[in-house]
C-alpha cells in the first residue's frame, strides 16, 4: 500500500512539474478588412473551433472617437496599433505609406527579443512592409531587430505570382503564406509569430458587400484550419502551450467598399482566441486592438520597463486587472481622474507629467501626485503649481497601468 501511495505522489509531482514547464508560444493573425457583421454571417468552422477553446469577442479600432487618440481605420495604422499597444497619436503611423513610424514605442517583437534574445520570431505576410517598416527588421532605429523566420514580399514577385485583373493573385499569395506559416510552426515552432492575409480586403475594395467577399471569408477559414492544425500538432506532440489571437484591422463603410473613417461599421471589429483566463475587463469595456499586445506580453512573461509600460494604451484580456476605462479632465485648476474598478486590491498611484520626451526617445519627468485606494475609482488633484496646456496622467495599480493625456484648450 505504501508503494502505491508513493508512486501516486511521485506521478503527481511529475505531472505538476510537466505542467509548469510547458514552453509558451504565441501567434497573432491579422486578416484584413472583415467587419464583424460579415464574419458572423458566414460559416467559419475553423474560427469557431479556435474560439470554442477561448472566446469570440466584438472589438474596436480607431482610438477614442473625437478624442486625442482618434486613429484612422486604415490597414497599416491598425497593424501598428496591435504591434505597439498604442494608438496613432503615439506610434505615428497614419496611413499605408508608413512614412514616419515612431520607433520610440517598441513593438511586441522588440520587447520579446530584448528579454529573450535566443528565442525565435517569425513574420509570414502578404505585404513586405509589415516586416521591413512596421516591425523594423534590420533597422538602426529598432537596434537592428532580427526576425528569425520570414516569408513575404510575394506581391512584388510578378513572375511566380503573376497579377490578374480580378485580384485573385492575392489569394494565391495568401495560400503560400499560410502554407509556409503552418510548415514553420510544425518544424521550427517560432516562439512569437505574426501571420497576415490580405485577400478579403481586396475583395471588399473591388466588390463591396458581395458574394466575392463572402467567398473570400470562407476561403480564409480553410486557411486558418491549416494554421490551427499545425498548432494542435505542436501541442499534442511537444511540451508546448500555444496562444493564438485572430483579428482584423478595420471594418468597412456601409456599402463595403472603403474604410478609414469613424463610422460604427468601420470601427467595429472582432477578436477570436483560444486564450484561457479571460478577465472581467470584457464586461466593463469593449476590447480594442491595442489590448492584444499586452495580452501577448502577459502570456509570454515579457517584463516591460516601467517607463514603457506607462505608455501602453491597451490592457491584457487575460489575468488580473485592477481597473479599466481611465478618464481625465482639467477644470478650475483641478485635474479630475476616474477609472472603473475591477479588482479592489491595493492602491492607485497617480503620476503626472507635463513633458512628452518619450516620443523622442527620452524620459518624462513624472511626479507622484496622490495615492488613493483602487476602490476609490477617482482622484482630484490640485495642479495650480504645475500649470500647463498638456498633462500625461498614469494610474499605477497592482495589476495594471492606465494612462490618459489631457490637452487643455487655450
Amino acid at each position: 500500500m505504501r508503494k502505491i501511495v508513493l508512486f501516486a505522489f511521485g506521478l503527481g509531482c511529475i505531472i505538476s512539474i510537466s505542467a509548469q514547464t510547458l514552453q509558451k508560444k504565441a501567434v497573432f493573425v491579422i486578416v484584413d478588412g472583415i467587419p464583424a457583421d460579415v464574419i458572423e454571417k458566414v460559416a467559419t468552422p475553423a474560427l469557431d473551433a479556435i474560439a470554442k477553446k477561448g472566446k469570440y469577442l466584438h472589438a474596436y479600432v480607431g482610438g477614442e472617437k473625437g478624442g486625442y487618440s482618434e486613429t484612422p481605420t486604415i490597414s497599416a495604422v491598425g497593424y501598428n496599433s496591435l504591434l505597439t499597444g498604442t494608438w496613432a497619436n503615439k506610434h505615428n503611423v497614419w496611413g499605408n505609406d508608413i512614412s514616419k513610424p515612431n520607433y520610440s514605442y517598441p513593438t511586441i517583437f522588440r520587447l520579446f527579443k530584448n528579454q529573450y534574445p535566443d528565442k525565435k520570431t517569425a513574420i509570414f505576410s502578404t505585404w513586405l512592409d509589415n516586416r521591413t517598416k512596421l516591425a523594423g527588421d534590420g533597422l538602426p532605429q529598432t537596434n537592428d531587430l532580427k526576425i528569425d523566420y520570414h516569408f513575404d514580399g510575394m506581391e512584388l514577385d510578378t513572375v511566380n505570382y503573376p497579377h490578374d485583373d480580378n485580384g485573385d493573385f492575392y489569394n494565391v499569395i495568401d495560400d503560400s503564406v499560410i502554407n509556409h506559416a503552418s510548415a514553420s510552426i510544425r518544424k521550427n515552432a517560432p516562439d512569437l509569430s505574426w501571420v497576415y492575409l490580405e485577400y478579403t480586403d481586396e475583395m471588399g475594395h473591388r466588390h463591396g458587400n458581395s458574394e466575392q467577399l463572402t467567398k473570400a471569408v470562407k476561403i480564409l477559414d480553410t486557411q486558418l484550419k491549416k494554421l490551427w492544425e499545425a498548432i494542435e500538432y505542436r501541442q499534442k506532440n511537444f511540451n508546448e502551450e500555444w496562444n493564438i489571437y485572430i483579428t482584423t484591422d478595420h471594418g468597412r463603410e456601409t456599402n463595403g467598399y472603403g474604410h478609414g473613417g469613424q463610422s460604427e461599421r468601420e470601427r467595429t471589429t472582432w477578436i477570436a482566441t483560444n486564450a484561457k483566463g479571460l478577465n472581467t475587463h470584457l464586461t466593463k469595456q469593449q476590447p480594442a486592438i491595442v489590448d492584444i499586445m499586452p495580452s501577448l506580453v502577459r502570456f509570454l512573461d515579457i517584463k516591460i520597463p516601467k517607463e514603457k509600460m506607462m505608455e501602453v494604451d491597451g490592457v491584457s484580456l487575460t489575468g488580473k486587472l485592477s481597473a479599466v476605462n481611465a478618464k481625465a479632465s482639467v477644470e478650475n485648476k483641478m485635474l479630475n481622474i476616474s477609472w472603473d474598478v475591477i479588482d479592489k486590491t491595493g492602491a492607485a498611484k497617480i503620476w503626472v507629467s507635463t513633458t512628452n520626451h518619450f516620443k523622442e526617445g527620452g524620459r518624462d519627468e513624472y511626479k507622484l501626485m496622490k495615492t488613493v485606494p483602487v476602490t476609490a475609482g477617482r482622484a482630484n488633484i490640485d495642479i495650480k503649481s504645475m500649470s500647463s496646456d498638456f498633462y500625461k496622467v498614469v494610474i499605477e495599480m497592482p495589476y495594471n497601468f492606465l494612462n490618459r493625456w489631457v490637452l487643455v484648450k487655450q
